[in-house]
């Protein structure tokens, strides 16, 4: 059975700082590249960070690039987005995202809302 499971969200103040778990299961977790995506309420879901499945190459949206860091440890299973910085615009619910060819796995989202 695959799983995706976020932790980590809160409540935190601008300019603080939030670290996102990712702890995955049931899947070859290390051949599939690894999303942090969030929905903040009445917008649509969007692509926040990607790391291809050995780490070696990463992206993110241009509005945390500077701010956060995706990573993942494959001998956990496990990806995380260390979030710096932190703005009111990025309260929103992020969500774990794995996809390899047609498969597409999502966990059940983290809440993270910030302060100003």
């Amino acid at each position: 059975q695959v799983q995706l499971v976020e932790s980590g969200g809160g409540l935190v103040q601008a300019g603080g700082s939030l670290k996102l778990s990712c702890a995955a299961s049931g899947f070859t977790f290390n051949s599939y590249g690894m999303r942090w995506y969030r929905q903040a309420p009445g917008k649509e879901r969007e692509l926040v960070a990607g790391i291809s499945s050995d780490g070696s190459v990463t992206s993110y949206v241009d509005s945390v690039k500077g701010r956060f860091t995706i990573s993942r440890d494959n001998a956990k299973n496990t990806v995380y987005l260390q979030m710096n910085s932190l703005k009111p615009e990025d309260t929103a619910v992020y969500y774990c995202n794995a996809r390899k060819l047609a498969n597409d796995f999502w966990g059940q989202g983290t809440q993270v809302t910030v302060s100003s």
